[in-house]
């Protein structure tokens, strides 16, 4: 059984935009229906998956993904005719919220409806019987389905956490077989994802966007300067239950769509909001600090109530909020839980693949196999690479067999300079994996202030991440046996050894902690290998790993982006398949 995901809602920003036109820009991004995104799923498993950012160039955006739907038909090698079921992440029916107002009544017709999706995908494959076709997964259902059924495990607790669904903004569940029970939702006036997101808002950054600029800001705060205003964010109660009395705080539609209200609030407690750009300041550090606090004492009171009621010890996290880092290394390390797994494309992209999953699993083809990398994007052969470089003025390319490349690549890298590495099939997620990554020298004290600077362009407290191989990962890092495969994505904090730190200042955070990688040697052979390289050059076998993008650019999808992007950066040497790329001389 074939059947296609696809996630985001076509029109959603644009909508805003012509009903609000006179809203600051941040403020469009408080929409249901970014991150587009098409996967393909068949008797085989995972065929393809990829987000449409990678294809337009813009970041995170909610269009119709109609380059990614026909990238996953054609890696399928299929037509759209011979897809069986065509599945979405939202399942949004009429109800009397929608009737509330002219404006509702307008949003969920020309945004919200199933129809505009089906009439979207008949503009461009004309003829079909969508009826019989398309199938409206409800949010959090593909959310979950998009991790639980990629776990492996037999049976898991299954939390969903985002800025909402429909109507909710967390899902418990019990998976067992191929089954999903919900245990309890949350309403969104009550969303950990919201909180967040309005917090991201008051320090200045974009909502929707840049919450991991606010986890990487957090260990700099200090978390106790505002723990009385804490209980203003987030109360807890019994049986794991809590309520978000920020959220409420907002009065009438416009503050709803603004968040008006929960920034007055927070301008109350602590002070007048960042503007974007402006400096950051020790008080900016501390609310940072102050809202990972309340998120990672929320989740914990969440998990510690269902895995003692359930019994259950395994643990899938998915939605927005299990991109949150720091918040899943410490529930790994809370004891609550014996093993976890966090789907990599845990934002709306990710919606894409399990509303397809869901959708198998509701003809009883449940996939029950724990996936490996998520290597599911756009690959290019060593002819195409070429014939690239061929086209592209300032740059010259020298093929090498794969152990030169690696060697090579290994040298520069130890002698301190920075390349960007283009490999195999593009990841499918947020996070570089080692087929578009930019690699560096983790020794270096001062290379991570030169990437933020030079190189990537941006804030000068964001962190970069280790990629060590799995032999390894016991002597740098603090990670438990028997539970390596869950860092294999990048998406769980570890503490460094104390004896490392010193020797890793550019991947070892503020509060000694590192975003670890984990590379096996049959997950990626060419990455396994240049760890191995590196570290009898360096005497320290990790890399720093970081996207191969620059400031607002998604990660790099192409051979020709990948030229334009290095020859107008600060990098240093190119590697796209066996081809180490240069500059010209001038």
């Amino acid at each position: 059984m074939r059947v296609l995901g696809f996630s985001g809602m076509h029109d959603s920003v644009a909508f805003k935009r012509r009903e609000m036109p006179d809203l600051d820009s941040r403020h469009y991004r408080i929409v249901q229906g970014l991150d587009a995104a098409a996967a393909l799923v068949d008797d085989r498993g995972v065929v393809a998956a990829a987000a449409e950012e990678r294809f337009t160039g813009e970041k995170a955006t909610g269009a119709f993904p109609l380059e990614a739907i026909s990238f996953c038909l054609e890696r399928g090698g299929i037509t759209m005719s011979e897809v069986d079921r065509v599945a979405f992440g939202f399942d949004y029916r009429p109800t009397e919220v929608h009737e509330v107002s002219d404006h509702t009544r307008r949003r969920f017709r020309e945004v919200y409806s199933a129809d505009v999706r089906i009439a979207l995908l008949d503009a461009h494959w004309p003829g079909l019987d969508w009826g019989e076709i398309f199938v409206p997964v409800p949010h959090h259902h593909a959310h979950a389905a998009s991790s639980y059924y990629l776990s492996g495990f037999e049976e898991a607790l299954v939390l969903v956490a985002d800025g909402m669904g429909e109507t909710e903004s967390m899902t418990v569940f019990r998976a067992a077989g191929d089954d999903l029970s919900v245990l309890r939702q949350v309403p969104a006036l009550h969303s950990l994802g919201t909180l967040y997101g309005v917090v991201t808002l008051y320090l200045g950054f974009d909502f929707a966007m840049d919450e991991y600029k606010v986890m990487g800001l957090a260990p700099y705060g200090d978390r106790t300067r505002y723990a009385r205003e804490l209980e203003r964010l987030v109360r807890l109660g019994e049986r794991g239950r809590y309520t978000v009395p920020l959220l409420g705080e907002n009065r009438g539609w416009l503050e709803n769509e603004t968040q008006a209200g929960a920034l007055r609030v927070l301008t109350e407690l602590f002070g007048a909001p960042r503007s974007p750009g402006a400096p950051v300041e020790q008080r900016h550090m501390d609310v940072a600090a102050a809202a990972q606090a309340v998120l990672e004492r929320t989740l914990l009171h969440v998990v510690r109530h269902f895995t003692e009621e359930t019994g259950l010890r395994k643990l899938c996290l998915a939605g927005g909020v299990a991109l949150n880092c720091a918040a899943n290394g410490l529930l790994a390390r809370s004891g609550l839980v014996e093993r976890m797994f966090v789907q990599p494309a845990s934002g709306d992209d990710g919606t894409a693949l399990g509303a397809a999953l869901y959708a198998r699993a509701q003809n009883g083809l449940a996939h029950r196999s724990r996936m490996g990398m998520p290597y599911w994007g756009p690959a290019f052969s060593n002819e195409q690479i070429f014939k690239a470089v061929e086209s592209t003025p300032g740059c010259t390319a020298r093929g090498a067999s794969p152990v030169e490349v690696v060697n090579e690549t290994a040298r520069h890298i130890s002698e301190g300079r920075v390349v960007a590495w283009f490999q195999g099939a593009m990841e499918f997620g947020p996070r570089a994996l080692g087929n578009r990554s930019i690699l560096a020298d983790p020794r270096d004290p001062g290379m991570r202030d030169h990437l933020n600077a030079v190189v990537k362009q941006r804030e000068d407290f964001r962190p970069f991440a280790p990629v060590v191989r799995h032999e390894d990962v016991h002597r740098l890092f603090d990670v438990v046996a028997g539970t390596e495969e869950q860092y294999a994505h990048m998406l769980f904090v570890a503490q460094v050894k104390d004896e490392f730190r010193e020797k890793l200042p550019a991947v070892t955070h503020v509060d000694g902690t590192a975003r670890v990688q984990v590379v096996r040697r049959e997950d990626n052979e060419r990455l396994w290998e240049l760890i191995r390289v590196f570290g009898e050059l360096s005497g320290v076998p990790v890399l720093l790993n970081t996207s191969f993008n620059l400031r607002g650019q998604p990660v790099i999808r192409d051979p020709d982006t990948a030229l334009r992007t290095f020859l107008r950066s600060e990098l240093d040497y190119l590697v796209m398949g066996d081809y180490l790329v240069a500059r010209d001389a001038h």
